[in-house]
């Protein structure tokens, strides 16, 4: 804590922590964001119906794989997922691609590897399928037959969730020819630019609160108590209590997408294991806030049953990733998350800011002169009308 300001200085200080952070994550969310946006620009959204009917192997590959690509902040992949099961896709594949859409993506990776080593990243991009593969398990197994029907009856009553107008949003280019020939014409990158602010736009609220809180809990919470709470001081109980600890911060913490990165970073340094760092950043599915949403979509008995199989099926991997990783020599041996650099310098971190900034003014330009300001209004509408042509490029 810092003393020299008094209380001001310690009230202060998260602020000050959150600030240093966000500079540190800037140019790897816009490189992330912007090369997302050139994938969805060229994925278009009857090719994601298409191969999302079943629950099949081969339906659940392609569910991931689009979701992938398609990145967005959790909200909008709830609402996604809930117009993708109404729509015609099974509720496992429309569950795989709302989680790969959020945590499967190439800006976490990035930041995952910045703030924490590639480990993680990798450990990310490893349980991700494993997650999947476990939901849909316990999708047969607990969701199926009149439940599923019930929940579809109530998906399509469309009561609106969040980020309703951003999920229903097809604005993708629609001409023909090879994706590179789409991508490189001025509808290609008008939608790219899109794409950018419109992600940014659905992500900012979480990523500011992801950073203010990682902050607070830097600067106000002891390692100690963090600690003792996670038990590092037995290894095995420990190894054991972070999977089954880390969703459940990740509840009460109301941070999502790649928002939840630095505090992770922060739980990481406080003693968490490393398979309850990988539960709690899958978790961003988990917030209070989603948690109605999903009551509000598919009804409380689904609802109580999405929520019960995610959260097992994110202690499992985090449990699976641990087991496998450490044998392996994968988990590191020291708690050095850079959570934050100690004070703004001429680094390669500025350097590369003031690049990806440049490239980020292009694209808003692009955006604001190709009419995309009247959409940021529209992001937490109801979503009618947008999705068939209302947005087509």
């Amino acid at each position: 804590m810092s003393g020299d300001g008094g209380i001001l200085g310690t009230i202060a200080e998260p602020v000050v922590m959150a600030a240093r952070m966000g500079w540190q994550i800037l140019w790897p969310l816009i490189l992330g964001f912007t090369l997302s946006g050139v994938v969805q620009a060229v994925v278009r959204r009857e090719v994601v119906r298409r191969y999302l009917a079943g629950d099949s192997p081969r339906n659940l590959a392609w569910a991931t794989g689009l979701g992938a690509a398609s990145s967005s902040c959790s909200y909008a992949a709830v609402a996604l997922a809930r117009s993708l099961f109404v729509k015609g896709a099974s509720l496992a594949s429309a569950m795989a691609f709302e989680i790969a859409s959020t945590n499967l993506v190439l800006e976490l990776g990035i930041i995952l590897a910045l703030f924490m080593g590639w480990q993680f990243t990798l450990a990310e991009f490893v349980g991700g399928p494993l997650m999947i593969v476990l939901v849909a398990v316990g999708f047969r197994l607990w969701l199926r037959g009149r439940v599923v029907d019930r929940a579809r009856e109530e998906a399509e009553r469309g009561r609106a969730g969040a980020m309703e107008g951003h999920a229903s949003m097809d604005m993708s280019v629609q001409g023909e020819g090879s994706w590179w020939r789409r991508l490189a014409s001025r509808d290609g990158v008008t939608a790219v630019s899109h794409y950018f602010v419109m992600d940014w736009a659905s992500v900012i609220r979480d990523l500011v609160l992801g950073l203010l809180v990682a902050g607070v809990v830097a600067a106000w919470v002891p390692v100690s108590w963090l600690q003792a709470f996670f038990l590092t001081g037995n290894p095995v109980l420990a190894s054991l209590w972070g999977p089954v600890a880390g969703p459940l911060v990740a509840v009460v913490s109301f941070v999502c997408s790649v928002g939840n990165v630095p505090l992770a970073a922060v739980l990481w340094n406080g003693g968490i294991s490393f398979g309850g760092v990988v539960s709690f950043i899958f978790a961003d599915l988990l917030i209070i806030p989603i948690l109605l949403i999903y009551r509000r979509y598919y009804g409380t008995a689904a609802a109580l049953r999405i929520s019960g199989v995610f959260y097992l099926a994110m202690v499992l991997t985090g449990y699976a990733v641990e087991l496998v990783f450490r044998p392996l020599g994968l988990v590191p041996h020291e708690r050095a998350a850079t959570v934050t650099e100690a004070s703004f310098t001429w680094n390669y971190t500025t350097w590369l800011n003031l690049v990806f900034l440049v490239l980020a003014a292009v694209l808003v330009t692009r955006f604001v002169r190709t009419g995309g300001v009247p959409m940021l209004a529209q992001m937490n509408g109801s979503g009618d009308g947008h999705e068939d042509g209302a947005h087509r490029h």
